[in-house]
């Protein structure tokens, strides 16, 4: 086994404190998302051997396809998890867009397609869909560009949304970049088990997130279709549990509960089912309180409520020692997932803490591939000794 670990991009700015809004939400942070650091948060995540780096849509952060284009050449190897909305853009320029990235980029594009949980701001986009329409929609979108990277032929298609006549690409994607889909609403589940190649749920507790896998396989199975499985979590990792607390603790002290409040009535107008269970968690922030400390909102063993108070979409942190964090993505391994998409504020400072504290724990264990230093990569060795030394 070696799972895959992936890095978020924080295109609306970044903070050392949880930041309020998204999903629909106006968010900023107090490090704005200049090219410039989010190119150290590339370099980070490189170096810490993440994977990819997740970007998000929405009209609350930067355009995912122009900013990722923009750090191809600030990186080597590392990968982008490039966010997308069908009914945006056509599927036969979607899928062009595609190929295009993956073939300047040598095959570094993966892609996260979002179908829009906020009618609000679908409505700014000129898109007035409802929720079911939408998914409806994406299915078509999937299926077009699908038939349209197989590479077969002219695609004719006329569905309900989409319709498109004698589509075709100059180029194909090699390799076709693989599509993680996420949403906990029935429509989301028959979307995923049709053209997904890896579901993402939010990090939910592990008997949760058990059942998830289980609904989404069982329709996977129906289409004859194997998935892979992920989870998107943020992250405080210390040396000590008493650290990692320590710094939920002081996450959780620095909030207004003016602000608290006011993203919870926003967040409880959301139409998504996955920020529901997320504010399931949490009670809507009834259990929010200063005094009772970060503890009061540990949902699961080391798992933590409290970014779900303030942040729309993934509002859960795995929070412990290096060791019990290493512990919490075992078991979540165990249930079936492959894929560990990660955040932590900053992203810059946690995609080090990570990387050097938990990541070779789960090397040691096993978990994952033990990462090899290419010739002139002095990292880890003394710079005027032989490496065999």
């Amino acid at each position: 086994m070696s799972l895959h670990f992936h890095w978020f991009l924080p295109t609306y700015g970044d903070s050392r404190n949880l930041m309020a809004g998204g999903h629909g939400s106006s968010m900023a942070g107090d490090r704005p998302a200049t090219l410039r650091y989010l190119n150290q948060i590339g370099a980070a995540a490189e170096s810490s051997g993440f994977e990819s780096v997740l970007t998000p849509t929405g009209a609350w952060c930067e355009d995912a396809w122009l900013t990722t284009a923009m750090m191809l050449e600030t990186t080597e190897t590392l990968k982008f998890l490039v966010a997308l909305r069908p009914g945006l853009l056509s599927p036969t320029l979607a899928a062009q867009m595609a190929a295009t990235f993956q073939w300047q980029s040598q095959g570094r594009l993966l892609l996260n397609v979002v179908t829009g949980g906020e009618d609000h701001e679908q409505r700014t986009y000129g898109d007035y869909l409802d929720k079911t329409q939408r998914y409806a929609r994406c299915g078509e979108f999937l299926d077009v560009i699908r038939k349209l990277w197989a590479g077969t032929g002219p695609v004719d298609y006329a569905g309900e949304y989409i319709r498109v006549e004698n589509a075709q690409l100059q180029r194909i994607p090699d390799p076709v970049p693989p599509i993680f889909f996420g949403g906990s609403s029935p429509a989301a589940g028959t979307v995923a088990s049709q053209f997904a190649d890896t579901y993402l749920t939010w990090g939910e507790p592990p008997s949760a997130v058990a059942g998830k896998i289980a609904w989404i396989r069982d329709l996977a199975d129906v289409q004859g279709r194997t998935l892979d499985y992920g989870i998107r979590l943020h992250v405080i990792s210390r040396d000590t549990s008493e650290e990692a607390w320590a710094e939920a603790d002081r996450l959780l002290s620095a909030l207004d509960p003016a602000t608290v409040e006011q993203a919870q009535q926003s967040l409880a107008r959301s139409g998504s089912e996955g920020q529901r269970r997320m504010r399931e968690l949490h009670g809507g922030g009834s259990a929010y309180s200063k005094d009772g400390g970060a503890r009061a909102l540990e949902v699961a063993p080391n798992l933590w409520s409290g970014v779900g108070l303030v942040r729309g979409g993934a509002g859960t942190a795995l929070v412990g020692s290096h060791e019990e964090v290493a512990d919490r993505i075992a078991e979540y391994a165990a249930l079936g997932l492959d894929h560990f998409v990660l955040s932590g504020y900053p992203h810059l400072e946690e995609a080090y803490n990570f990387g050097e504290g938990v990541r070779p724990i789960l090397e040691r264990r096993g978990l994952v591939q033990s990462r090899t230093h290419r010739p002139g990569d002095l990292s880890g060795s003394t710079a005027f000794l032989s490496s065999s030394r």
